[in-house]
């Protein structure tokens, strides 16, 4: 396992961190996972015995159980907190009321205090906006986070699923204000899904920003399992709940590189799928989740694989964006400037 700076942090976290989406099972995160405490406890030790020292939650997930189970976890197992990498996140739906949503000063306040009872600590280390919250002002979130990182309730703050405008426009304001900014962001990105690389990723360099993957797997695609023509192996949950979507015909023709490289190495498709992106500079940590404990151990020696660089072409030439006004022409006009 190797460790990697979070951002423009002095932060070291695992290049593999542990999701917990699917412990608990309640609500929506039904469909995805219902670990009970006995197999979290069995999940997060092997977890840190394979040397992960991240683990990353949500408010949202299982309503809260998963965030209780994961401490509870932590204590059962008798791991020492400060060893440890917690992350969190606010702004999802947590009752019936008109405030118990987004990420105004009350519900941020309030919520902060409620994950920290559920994972039975006194800190977060890591502590994310779960998305944009269109009706409060920036200055009104990063002001409230910015209390909680001078509190000592959050060591560091983050954000996810933002588009790069909203990133840049918030990291803006908080070098203005001289508040705390988001060292950070958790998004999606898989070699079946490139979308990050037109804007985000040249933003996450310029300002040496964190990456944080979920759903490395685009929801079970890259696990190999899925077939063109359907029927047989076309099992799981993307079958009743399609998400991230997926542009298949593409995904196939990148399965068809992978599974053959797979058979080579002696792997899974899914270990390859994760290796890839362990190998993109950008990225600081890949969140795995899994259901079965074999899913994790596969997951897990996704660190062992090595690609040649002609292997690393190939991946690059079947699963590359289609060129888009203005990235083409930025290439083209730019070739006299290159380093």
């Amino acid at each position: 396992m190797k460790y990697n700076l979070l951002g423009n942090t002095g932060l070291k976290v695992s290049e593999l961190c542990l999701g917990t989406m699917t412990f608990g099972g309640k609500g929506w995160a039904k469909r995805l996972g219902d670990l009970d405490q006995l197999a979290v406890d069995q999940f997060v030790k092997r977890s840190i015995d394979a040397g992960i020292n991240f683990v990353d939650t949500a408010n949202v997930y299982s309503e809260g159980l998963s965030e209780e189970l994961t401490g509870q976890s932590i204590k059962n197992l008798g791991l020492h907190r400060d060893d440890l990498v917690i992350a969190t996140k606010v702004r999802g739906q947590m009752g019936q009321g008109p405030n118990d949503s987004g990420l105004t000063r009350k519900h941020i306040l309030q919520q902060v205090e409620a994950s920290l009872k559920r994972l039975g600590m006194d800190y977060i280390d890591l502590y994310q906006i779960h998305s944009f919250d269109p009706l409060t002002p920036w200055q009104e979130t990063l002001w409230a986070l910015d209390d909680l990182v001078k509190s000592g309730k959050v060591r560091y703050i983050g954000a996810s699923n933002l588009a790069a405008w909203q990133l840049m426009k918030s990291l803006d304001f908080a070098a203005y204000t001289r508040v705390a900014g988001f060292v950070s962001l958790q998004a999606y990105y898989t070699i079946a899904g490139r979308d990050l690389e037109r804007e985000i990723i040249p933003l996450l360099r310029d300002q040496q920003l964190g990456l944080l993957v979920w759903s490395p797997l685009a929801g079970g695609f890259l696990t190999g399992k899925y077939q063109r023509e359907g029927g047989g192996e076309n099992r799981g949950r993307r079958v009743e709940f399609e998400f991230p979507p997926v542009d298949q015909e593409r995904g196939f023709r990148i399965l068809d590189v992978l599974r053959p490289m797979a058979e080579e190495k002696g792997a899974t498709i899914a270990r390859l799928a994760l290796a890839w992106l362990l190998h993109q500079r950008v990225v600081s940590s890949v969140i795995i989740g899994a259901n079965k404990m074999e899913q994790l151990e596969d997951n897990l020696k996704s660190v062992d694989i090595r690609f040649t660089a002609e292997e690393m072409q190939k991946l690059d030439d079947v699963s590359k964006l289609p060129q888009e006004y203005p990235g083409w022409i930025l290439e083209f006009t730019g070739g006299d400037r290159v380093k």
